[in-house]
């Protein structure tokens, strides 16, 4: 699929959501090895799969825009869920089993703060999606949810340190796609330069 693929953002300690209807859904484990085609968060929308036991996968974007910037919508061709700058979600995902999946809560929920969104300053996100065959995927549970991971703590143990760096270095002389930090869909000293910036901005 699309270049923006390589990795997921997606915390292993939180990346379940709900539907009453369907069950959990994953939103981490896409791919081999686990992760690298899990939902990926960009500044303006998301990319990436969803696997749901019950379901089955749900696909997020492709991780390029026609125009670049956010997912028209109009068309099975450019199709996602996209970011307003503010955090909410609006947009499309594709189930092949279930059909459209719809971000755009903002209507029927924000009234009550209940729209589907990324919460920044949590770090997670929050809010329902709606399926029209499926019906409400909830976001919110306060214990089971989709939580963003720090990509500088590459070994995942809650930390930043030497050892992300070596862990990174590892998975980099490999070709791991995990270590395609900038989505190019190749691996070379640019992303090896953005897992430097990753980990000096730390978690």
């Amino acid at each position: 699929d699309g270049a923006a693929l390589a990795r997921t953002d997606i915390d292993p300690a939180h990346k379940f959501a709900w539907g009453e209807n369907i069950g959990w859904l994953n939103w981490r484990d896409a791919g081999d090895p686990d992760g690298a085609e899990g939902v990926r968060v960009h500044d303006r929308f998301l990319s990436g799969w969803v696997w749901g036991e019950n379901a089955g996968w749900i696909h997020v974007g492709n991780g390029t825009p026609a125009n670049g910037t956010a997912y028209a919508n109009t068309n099975g061709s450019d199709f996602g869920v996209n970011i307003e700058p503010g955090g909410d979600l609006y947009g499309l995902a594709w189930g092949e089993n279930i059909g459209w999946v719809n971000f755009d809560t903002r209507a029927s929920l924000s009234p009550f703060g209940d729209q589907a969104r990324l919460d920044g300053a949590a770090g997670r996100f929050r809010g329902y999606a709606w399926g029209e065959n499926v019906g409400w995927i909830n976001l919110d549970h306060a214990q089971h949810y989709v939580g963003l991971f720090c990509y500088a703590d590459f070994d995942g143990n809650g930390t930043v340190n030497t050892l992300d760096l070596i862990a990174y270095h590892n998975a980099y002389n490999a070709g791991d796609r995990r270590a395609d930090c900038d989505g190019s869909n190749s691996t070379n000293t640019l992303d090896f330069i953005c897992f430097l910036n990753a980990l000096n901005g730390g978690c």
